[in-house]
C-alpha cells in the first residue's frame, strides 16, 4: 500500500454537516487522477480497509490517508479525505497537526447554516444519511429550538473563521452549496483548476439524490417562530434564503 515518490498533491475538503460533500466528492472521483476517500476520521467510512486506524496517532491518520492511501485502478495525481467539523472534537490536535500536512490544499465547504442544522436533525431521525434513487418520499419536518440554532450557527462561524485563519489564501478555495448544486461544472472546474488537476467534463454519472425538495417554511415545523426570533441579528440572512434542491451530504 506504500506508494512510490513522488506523492500525489494532498488536499481535504472541510464542512459542516449537510454541505454537499459527498456530491462534490463523488464529481471529483470521476476524474481519472483524483482520489477523495471519504471520511478520514469516521470509522464507519467503507472506504478505509484499516478499522482500527483511528487509533493511530494524528501524524499516522494523515500518513496513512496521503501517503499510504487505499489503492485505485487508476493514476492517482491528487489525493484526498473529507472531515466534518464535529469530527475534530474527538481529536482536539487533529486540525493543527491537518494544518502542518506541507503543500495542503483546503476545500471550505458553506452552506445556509439553518439549512445545514434541519437536514442533519432530519437524517439524525430517518437514519438516512444518502440517498441514490428518486422517490416520492419526503424525510419528516422538524423543529427546531432557539437555542440549538444559537449553538450550530455559532459553531459554524467559530469553524469557518478557524479554518480561514490556520490556511493561506492561496491554499484555500470556499465553495457554496448553492453554487455547487445549481452550477456543478463550473465549480468542478474551479476545484480541479485550484488543485492543479487537468480539466475534466463530468460524467454526471454522480447518483445522489435530493432528500428534502420542500421549503425552508414548509419542512421546518416552527419557521415562522425563528425567524422572528433572529430577525434584525447576523443570523436572520439564514431565513431569507431557500437551498433545499440538491442532492445532500
Amino acid at each position: 500500500m506504500i506508494h512510490s515518490v513522488p506523492s500525489p498533491q494532498p488536499f481535504v475538503i472541510l464542512a459542516m454537516p449537510r454541505t454537499g460533500t459527498h456530491y462534490l466528492e463523488a464529481l471529483l472521483n470521476d476524474h481519472a487522477n483524483v482520489l477523495s476517500n471519504g471520511e478520514l476520521l469516521n470509522s464507519y467510512d467503507e472506504n478505509w480497509p484499516d478499522k482500527d486506524r483511528l487509533r493511530h496517532s494524528d501524524r499516522e491518520l494523515l500518513e496513512l490517508a496521503y501517503l499510504r492511501y487505499p489503492p485505485a485502478k487508476k493514476k492517482v495525481t491528487h489525493v484526498g479525505c473529507k472531515i466534518n467539523e464535529p469530527q475534530f472534537y474527538d481529536r482536539p490536535g487533529f486540525f493543527d497537526e491537518l494544518a502542518r500536512w506541507q503543500d495542503l490544499k483546503v476545500i471550505l465547504l458553506t452552506r445556509n447554516t439553518l439549512e445545514s442544522l434541519r437536514s442533519l436533525v432530519q437524517a439524525r431521525q430517518t437514519g438516512q444519511w444518502l440517498k441514490f434513487s428518486p422517490d416520492h418520499n419526503q424525510p419528516p419536518s422538524v423543529s427546531l429550538s432557539v437555542n440549538e440554532c444559537e449553538a450550530y450557527f455559532k459553531a459554524a462561524d467559530d469553524f469557518h473563521a478557524r479554518v480561514k485563519s490556520a490556511f493561506d489564501p492561496s491554499k484555500l478555495l470556499m465553495i457554496e452549496y448553492q453554487d455547487l448544486l445549481l452550477k456543478p461544472s463550473a465549480c468542478l472546474a474551479a476545484v480541479l483548476a485550484f488543485l492543479g488537476a487537468p480539466a475534466h467534463k463530468s460524467s454526471n454519472r454522480a447518483t445522489i439524490q435530493r432528500q428534502e425538495t420542500r421549503s425552508l417554511a414548509r419542512s421546518l415545523q416552527n419557521f415562522e417562530e425563528l425567524r422572528r426570533h433572529f430577525a434584525g441579528g447576523p443570523y436572520a440572512k439564514f431565513f431569507e434564503l431557500d437551498d433545499a434542491s440538491a442532492p445532500q451530504g
